[in-house]
């Protein structure tokens, strides 16, 4: 295998460039990632299933694509992580349940089959609590993920797998989802970046906990332009879901480097979470932002309130009850499969079970109200930015599975709630820990959203810096 220099931090584009110029082949990529899960992932747990034989026989196969001089897909031979929530012909999809910890699909996600499509490498299957249902990603089939920057702290969740991967330089590209910041909040406590897109701009088809009004599946990297490729590659109609969107997407990387010039952004003034958010975290983004006005950005003066009472309230009726139809209750009927629920998946479940057809139809006129409301918001801006999380990533404690800590969602689970879309990218440290910026946009404006990231990104310039070397002081 030929070496190559600081290759776990190499963007998806510049691999693959290198892959189509004979530069690097897929196989070494692909070897020397595997080699770096194999040495660090003890440490941290990012992974549920590593599929080495698979990974390097779809490697194999594009590098003889390039010999053959075959035409080549957009991620050509550059390795992707999928969260263990969607299906995988051939490879364990578990759905971080002990229910389904053998289970192994015979087919793809239609997001999975995209990607293999492109020429993407499955490396493996990321971490995730069971189901998604969880803030940590602590599921009944693996031992939980922790922050690479600090193994005492949560990664987030539950997309804190691909977050952690990430972070660790396991590879460029991770498939995650988000129902209520699952892709935002460990992007942030890790310090990559993640896309929730709007809703059905991603088709819903081939996992686990889908539900009717949420779970978006988005990319998540370290790189804005490899999200706007992944997300290029995912979005796009599909017939089965009868949620999706029937318009194509725009090409979200051929825009990403027209700027915002003109566009209106303003802060969002989270009120609601005043009093659980860190001083420290909430200065720090906020400082970040103002970097909007070096763009060419017209920055409010005026910082924008947020009407979000019983909007958790609301968010948790519509989420837990769909979850409860699709998956909870057929598994409560059996004892036995109930027994071998994670604390706070059978919680879920039970109280997802008490909720009467009143209290559904007053969430879904609730979501309604909200939605009408940020349409006004949106009159008056382009843009809302604010944290994505108000505090720095918690410190776990593995004694408490069902702690629920309001802070952590208080910023994203409104974006989430309406359907709109948003962005997390790294924005700074408090404490040694990554903190993000959120990035709010209108329902299917993820190309606006992907440009403010992208200007964010040159300005910031904090990609050069990996948790690694903390993991290996500590060692």
């Amino acid at each position: 295998m030929q070496y190559h220099q600081n290759i776990e931090w190499q963007s998806a584009w510049a691999l693959r460039a290198k892959i189509q110029s004979g530069k690097l082949s897929s196989e070494d990529l692909t070897r020397a990632l595997l080699d770096r899960v194999r040495r660090l992932d003890g440490r941290i747990n990012a992974f549920i299933t590593v599929d080495e034989d698979q990974a390097l026989a779809e490697a194999r196969a594009v590098d003889a694509d390039i010999a053959a001089g075959r035409p080549l897909g957009p991620l050509a031979g550059v390795p992707v992580t999928i969260k263990d929530q969607y299906f995988t012909r051939g490879l364990r999809t578990t759905g971080g349940s002990r229910l389904l910890q053998d289970h192994i699909p015979d087919h793809d996600s239609i997001h999975v089959s995209r990607i293999r499509a492109a020429g993407g490498v499955i490396l493996g299957k990321t971490n995730t609590p069971e189901f998604g249902m969880y803030w940590r990603t602590a599921g009944n089939v693996a031992p939980e993920c922790l922050n690479p920057w600090d193994t005492t702290r949560t990664s987030g969740g539950s997309s804190g797998g691909a977050a952690a991967a990430l972070a660790m330089g396991f590879g460029p590209l991770a498939l995650g989802s988000d129902a209520g910041g699952s892709i935002r909040l460990p992007s942030a406590q890790c310090g990559v970046f993640g896309l929730l897109p709007s809703r059905g701009r991603v088709p819903r088809h081939g996992g686990f906990g889908s539900t009717i009004f949420f779970s978006a599946i988005g990319p998540m990297t370290r790189d804005v332009r490899d999200a706007a490729t992944l997300l290029s590659v995912i979005a796009g109609p599909m017939k089965g879901d009868v949620f999706c969107r029937t318009d194509a997407p725009p090409d979200y990387v051929d825009a990403l480097e027209n700027g915002i010039d003109g566009v209106r952004i303003a802060w969002w003034d989270n009120i609601a979470a005043a009093d659980f958010s860190d001083p420290d975290v909430v200065s720090t983004v906020r400082a970040a932002g103002r970097q909007a006005e070096k763009f060419g950005a017209v920055m409010s003066d005026m910082d924008i309130v947020l009407e979000t009472e019983d909007v958790d309230e609301a968010w948790r009726v519509l989420d837990f009850v769909d979850r409860h139809a699709d998956l909870g209750e057929a598994i409560m009927a059996d004892p036995e499969k109930a027994a071998l629920l994670a604390p706070y998946a059978s919680s879920r479940f039970e109280w997802a079970a008490t909720v009467t057809a009143t209290g559904y139809s007053r969430a879904v006129r609730r979501r309604a109200e909200f939605i009408r409301h940020l349409e006004e918001v949106f009159e008056e801006t382009d843009l809302l930015i604010s944290p994505t999380i108000g505090i720095v990533s918690p410190v776990v404690d593995p004694n408490d599975l069902t702690l629920r800590i309001p802070s952590l969602v208080s910023y994203t689970l409104p974006i989430s709630f309406a359907g709109y879309c948003a962005a997390s990218i790294h924005c700074g440290f408090v404490r040694g820990m990554p903190v993000g910026l959120q990035i709010i946009g209108r329902p299917n404006e993820e190309a606006l959203v992907l440009r403010a990231s992208r200007q964010f990104e040159k300005a910031l310039k904090l990609g050069n810096r990996h948790p690694e070397f903390e993991l290996d002081l500590a060692s």
